[in-house]
C-alpha cells in the first residue's frame, strides 16, 4: 500500500536581526517585557527579498538535499498570509524561478495553520494521482506590521521552510489528522484589509494592512482547541500521546506551547521552541522547527511527529507523521 514520506526539509531566515533593544528604541517597550510575555528576544526581518525570493531559496536548497530534478515535480503549494501579489501567485512566482515547468502551484491561505493545511491539501493529492509536491511556508509578516504598535510588533518575523513530499511503499506517512475552521471569531485576529474603493459603493471602506488582534481570546482559544485537536488526530492515528517523539505547534508564544503541553498531560521537552530568535512566523514557523531539528538529527526516520498550527481564520491544524 502507498504511503507518503517527507524526503527533504529547508528554510531560509532573512539575514537582517532586529532584537527587542532595537525595538525599545522605537516605541515603549523592553526585552524584559517583550521576553516575559512571548519567549521571544529577536526576529529576522527582510532588508530586499520579498515573499517568493524567501520561497524560492527554500525550494532550491530542497531539490539540492533530494537531488531530484525540478521538471520531476508535479506541483507546488505556498502557504502564506502575505504573498507578493494576489496575482500572480507566489507559488506560480517559485515555480518560474526554479524552472519546473510541469508543476501546477497555487498559494493557500490559512495563517498560522497554513504548513498543516498545505500538508494536508499534499497528501490528497498525492494520494489521488501525482508523485510528488513542495509544500512551502513562507511570510513577509514585517509588511503587514504597524512598527509603532508594540503589541503586535514585538511578535511576528520573516522566514520561509518547506518540505518535499512523495509517495512511497515505506511504512511511513500521514496517520491521522484533524482540521477545523472558526470563522465567527474570525475578527480576533485581522491583517491586509483591502479598501473598497469603487465608485459604486455607498460605504467606502477604509484601507488597513496592519495587524490587529485580541490576544487574551487567540490565546484561550489556541490552549483549549490545540489540545483537542491533536486528541481527535491521535484518535484517528490509532496513536497515544506517550508514543508521540515531538510535538511541533506553531511558534506564537512560549506561553502558549506550555500550557498545551501541561493540558495535554506531555512533558515540555517533547515541545521544542524556536520563537526566541525567530519570533512568529505564520505559516513558516513549524517548517522552520522542523528543519532546525531534522538538521541537528533531534528529529530522524522512524519517529512519530505531530504538527500543530493555529491562528488566524481562526483555524486549528493538527497532524500524527510516522516520519
Amino acid at each position: 500500500m502507498e504511503q507518503l514520506k517527507i524526503v527533504a526539509s529547508a528554510r531560509q531566515i532573512p539575514g537582517r536581526q532586529v532584537t527587542n533593544q532595537e525595538l525599545s528604541t522605537m516605541m515603549e517597550t523592553d526585552d524584559e517585557w517583550i521576553y516575559t510575555r512571548t519567549g521571544i528576544h529577536q526576529r529576522n526581518v527582510v532588508t530586499t527579498e520579498n515573499t517568493s525570493d524567501l520561497a524560492t531559496e527554500v525550494a532550491k536548497k530542497i531539490l539540492t538535499k533530494s537531488g531530484v530534478s525540478p521538471e520531476s515535480i508535479d506541483f507546488i503549494i505556498v502557504s502564506t498570509m502575505s504573498p507578493d501579489s494576489l496575482s500572480p501567485s507566489t507559488a506560480a512566482i517559485v515555480q518560474a524561478n526554479i524552472g519546473a515547468t510541469n508543476a501546477f502551484a497555487f498559494d493557500l491561505s490559512a495563517a498560522c495553520s497554513g504548513f498543516v493545511y498545505g500538508l494536508s491539501v499534499a497528501s490528497s493529492l498525492l494520494m489521488s494521482r501525482y508523485q510528488r509536491g513542495l509544500i512551502i511556508g513562507a511570510e513577509v509578516l514585517s509588511k503587514l506590521v504597524d512598527w509603532k504598535d508594540r503589541t503586535t510588533a514585538v511578535l511576528f518575523g520573516d522566514g520561509a521552510a518547506g518540505v518535499l513530499v512523495e509517495r512511497t511503499q515505506d511504512n511511513v506517512g500521514l496517520l491521522g489528522e484533524e482540521l477545523r475552521t472558526f470563522g465567527a471569531k474570525g475578527d480576533n485576529l485581522v491583517a491586509g484589509r483591502f479598501a473598497n474603493t469603487n465608485p459604486f459603493s455607498e460605504n467606502i471602506s477604509p484601507l488597513d494592512p496592519y495587524f490587529h488582534q485580541n490576544g487574551r481570546e487567540v490565546y484561550s482559544f489556541a490552549t483549549r482547541e490545540v489540545p483537542e485537536a491533536l486528541q481527535a488526530a491521535l484518535e484517528t492515528a490509532q496513536v497515544m500521546a506517550d508514543d508521540v517523539d515531538y510535538y511541533l505547534l506553531h511558534q506564537a508564544n512560549s506561553r502558549i506551547v506550555s500550557s498545551i503541553a501541561k493540558r495535554f498531560g506531555q512533558p515540555i521537552s517533547k515541545f521544542p521552541t524556536n520563537m526566541v530568535s525567530n519570533g512568529n512566523t505564520s505559516a513558516a514557523s513549524i517548517g522552520i522547527l522542523l528543519d532546525e531539528l531534522i538538521e541537528s538529527n533531534t528529529i530522524h526516520a522512524g519517529q512519530t511527529i505531530a504538527f500543530a498550527g493555529f491562528g488566524g481564520g481562526l483555524t486549528v491544524g493538527a497532524q500524527i507523521w510516522k516520519i
